[in-house]
C-alpha cells in the first residue's frame, strides 16, 4: 500500500470517529498521529513538531490574554450598560449580535459568548421572553465576528501559518478583515431583520416555575420519637439511602443548618432533628417508610429555602466535569453542593441525576450555600446563566489590559515584532500587572484543542508530501470538468461548510487547506481566493450543534434540540455563500498573484 493511500485511510478513520463523537475528538487525532508514525507515513523527527507550531502557540496566547481581558474588568465595561436595556426581540439580537460579533474579532469567540450569556439571559428574563428566544442568534453572531480577525477564531490562525508554509509568508492580523466584515455585517443584519423568526422556542420552565419544581425533590423530613435511626450515625444510612436513591444534604439542629457530606457523616441522630433530603417523591416517601420519618409542615420546610441558593449553570466543552456524574466529582462530599437536576437538549433529568453523565451543553442545577455554589462553579470550570455578585471593574487594570493588547496588535501588524513574540510579551506583562493570576495562565488553555491541533498538522503535512492534496483538488476539477474557476471555488467553499458541520473547525482547515491551494495552483489562479474561502467555510459551522463549541455551549440553556440548528443555519450559510463570493472575488482576485 503507497503512502498516499496509508495517508487517506488514516484521515478517513480519523473523520468518521470524529463524526461518531463517541471519542474525544483530540484522542482520536492523537491516536492517528501516532499510527501515522508506526506505519512511516509520518518522519520519527516531525511527530510531535506540530506541538511547537506557530499556530499551536497563538491560540494558547490568545485564549490567556482573552481570560486576562476578561479578569481585568475591560469587557465588564463595555456589557455594564445592557442591564437596563429592554426592547423587541429584532433590537435585541441586532445590539446583542453586533456587540458579540465585535468582541469576538478581539477576544476568541467562546470566550465572548461565554461572557455575553448571563446578560442576554438576564434581558430575556426582564423582557419575559424565554432564552431560547435570543441565545442560538448570539452563538451564531459570535462566530461570525471571529472570521473579522486572525485571532478572532483558531481557524484563522492555523490558515494564516499555513500560508507561510504553502506561499511562503503568513497572512496579517487584518488580512481577514475586508471579507471577513463583510460576511459578518450581512449575518448580524439578516438575523436580526429575518433569521430570529426561523429559531425555535423550547418549552423550558421559567425560574418561578424550575424552584416550585424542585421543591418536590428537596424535602425536609422530622425524626421522630419513635424512628429507629435515633442514636445511629447519618453513615449507617449510607445503605438506606443508595437503595431508594436518596441524598442526606444536610441536617437541621436547634434552627441551625449543618451540611456538608464529610462533615455530618459522623452526627449521631438526635430526636427532632431535620433531615435535608434530596429525591425523587417516591424516593423520599420511601425513605420515610423505612425510617419512620416525617414531612414536616411548608412552613417550616422553607428554613432550608430562606438559607441556600439555586444556581442555574452551564457547562462548556473545556470543563472538567465532562464524562464524570455529581459522584465522581464528589460535589456533596467535598464542595457541599447538591445537583438537583439537568436539562439536556431541552428535556429534563430529574431521576438518578448524580449517575447521569455530565455533557457539554448540559445546563445543571446546583443547590447549596451561595459561597460553595461561586466556588463549586468555579472548579467546576462551568459557566453561571446568571451574573451574582458583580464587581465594579477596576478601571485601571481593565485600561493596562487593553492598552497592552493594542500595543501588541498594532506593532505585529505592521512587522515590527512576530505575532507570537508580541503576544508573549502581553501574557507576561498580564502577570507581572497581576492582570491575570498565575494559576489561571493554564487554566486558560483549552487543551483538547491544543492536542487536537499540534497532532493534526503533521497529518496535514503527511496529505500535502505524499501527493494526496494533489489527487484530491484532482478529482474535485475533473468532476467539475468545463466550470470556471468561481464555480470550482463555490464549491470549495460549499465543502468546507459542509464538512465544519460535523468537524471542529480546526480540523476542517487542516483537511481542506491543502486541497484548496493545489486547486488553485492546477488551475493557475489567485490562491489566497482559495485560502479565503477556507477560512471562510470552515467558521461557518451553523447546521449541527457538534460543528461548533458555540453551538453546543448555548444547547442546554436555549432547550435547543439537534435538528434546530439548521432551520436558521442552512438559510444563513446560503446568504453567507452569496455575499461571501463577490467579495472574495473583489478583494482576493483570481487573478492577481498571492501577496
Amino acid at each position: 500500500m503507497s503512502d498516499q493511500s496509508i495517508v487517506f485511510l488514516l484521515i478517513s478513520a480519523a473523520l468518521i470517529l470524529f463524526i461518531w463523537g463517541r471519542i474525544r475528538y483530540d484522542l482520536v487525532a492523537f491516536i492517528a498521529l501516532i499510527s501515522g508514525a508506526v506505519v512511516g507515513v509520518i518522519p520519527t523527527q516531525n511527530v510531535f513538531s506540530g506541538f511547537g507550531h506557530p499556530a499551536v502557540v497563538i491560540i494558547a496566547l490568545v485564549l490567556i490574554i482573552s481570560r486576562g481581558l476578561v479578569r481585568s474588568g475591560a469587557v465588564e465595561l463595555i456589557t455594564s450598560s445592557l442591564s437596563n436595556f429592554t426592547s423587541g426581540v429584532k433590537t435585541h439580537i441586532a445590539l446583542m449580535g453586533g456587540i458579540s460579533a465585535t468582541l469576538s474579532s478581539i477576544v476568541n469567540n467562546v470566550a465572548a459568548l461565554a461572557i455575553l450569556m448571563p446578560a442576554d439571559t438576564q434581558l430575556n428574563k426582564k423582557a419575559k421572553r424565554k432564552p431560547s428566544t435570543t441565545l442560538m442568534a448570539l452563538a451564531f453572531t459570535s462566530i461570525l465576528g471571529g472570521m473579522v480577525t486572525m485571532i478572532g477564531t483558531a481557524s484563522n490562525v492555523v490558515i494564516a501559518t499555513y500560508r507561510t508554509d504553502a506561499l511562503g509568508a503568513p497572512y496579517s492580523m487584518f488580512d481577514f478583515t475586508a471579507v471577513g466584515l463583510v460576511v459578518a455585517t450581512t449575518g448580524v443584519i439578516f438575523i436580526a431583520l429575518f433569521g430570529w423568526r426561523l429559531m425555535p422556542r423550547s418549552n423550558d420552565l421559567t425560574s418561578d416555575e424550575t424552584d416550585d419544581e424542585i421543591r418536590e425533590y428537596v424535602s425536609n423530613v422530622l425524626v421522630t420519637e419513635d424512628s429507629p435511626i435515633i442514636g445511629n450515625y447519618l453513615s449507617n444510612l449510607d445503605e438506606i439511602c443508595e437503595g431508594v436513591d436518596v441524598a442526606i444534604l444536610g441536617l437541621i439542629r436547634d434552627n441551625e443548618r449543618l451540611e456538608g457530606e464529610g462533615f455530618i457523616r459522623n452526627f449521631i441522630i438526635h430526636k427532632s432533628d431535620l433531615l435535608i433530603l434530596e429525591g425523587s417523591v417516591q424516593g423520599i416517601d420511601e425513605f420515610m417508610k423505612q425510617t419512620k420519618t416525617h414531612y414536616i409542615s411548608d412552613a417550616e420546610s422553607d428554613f432550608e429555602f430562606k438559607h441556600t441558593s439555586l444556581m442555574e449553570v452551564v457547562v462548556p466543552p473545556f470543563s472538567r466535569s465532562i464524562g464524570r456524574n455529581a459522584t465522581q466529582l464528589s460535589l456533596l462530599k467535598l464542595r457541599q453542593v447538591s445537583l438537583l437536576g439537568i436539562s439536556r437538549a431541552g428535556k429534563s433529568i430529574i431521576h438518578q441525576v448524580r449517575n447521569t453523565i455530565i455533557q457539554p451543553g448540559d445546563v445543571l442545577l446546583l443547590h447549596g450555600d451561595s459561597a460553595h455554589l461561586e466556588n463549586a462553579v468555579k472548579w467546576m470550570e462551568c459557566l453561571a446563566l446568571e451574573k451574582r455578585d458583580l464587581q465594579i471593574p477596576h478601571r485601571k487594570k481593565a485600561s493596562l489590559a487593553i492598552t497592552s493588547f493594542l500595543i501588541a496588535i498594532i506593532t505585529a501588524s505592521l512587522g515590527y515584532i512576530d505575532l507570537p513574540v508580541a503576544l508573549s510579551l502581553v501574557v507576561i506583562f498580564y502577570i507581572a500587572a497581576s492582570i491575570i493570576p498565575k494559576i489561571d495562565v493554564y487554566r486558560s488553555i483549552n487543551w483538547s484543542v491544543i492536542v487536537l491541533l499540534g497532532a493534526m498538522i503533521p497529518i496535514g503535512e503527511a496529505l500535502q508530501s505524499s501527493g494526496g492534496a494533489e489527487t484530491l483538488s484532482n478529482a474535485l476539477i475533473y468532476l467539475s470538468y468545463g466550470a470556471s474557476p468561481v464555480t470550482i471555488l463555490s464549491l470549495m467553499l460549499i465543502i468546507t461548510m459542509l464538512l465544519s458541520a460535523v468537524l471542529n473547525n480546526v480540523a476542517t482547515v487542516l483537511v481542506a487547506a491543502p486541497i484548496s491551494v493545489e486547486i488553485a495552483k492546477t488551475l493557475g489562479v489567485n490562491p489566497d481566493t482559495f485560502l479565503m474561502a477556507v477560512a471562510i467555510g470552515a467558521s461557518c459551522a451553523f447546521l449541527t450543534p457538534i460543528g461548533h463549541q458555540n453551538n453546543t455551549l448555548v444547547m442546554g440553556p436555549g432547550g435547543y434540540r439537534f435538528g434546530d440548528y439548521w432551520k436558521l443555519g442552512l438559510p444563513l450559510e446560503i446568504v453567507i455563500i452569496l455575499v461571501s463570493i463577490p467579495a472574495l472575488l473583489y478583494f482576493w482576485p483570481l487573478d492577481s498573484m498571492p501577496i
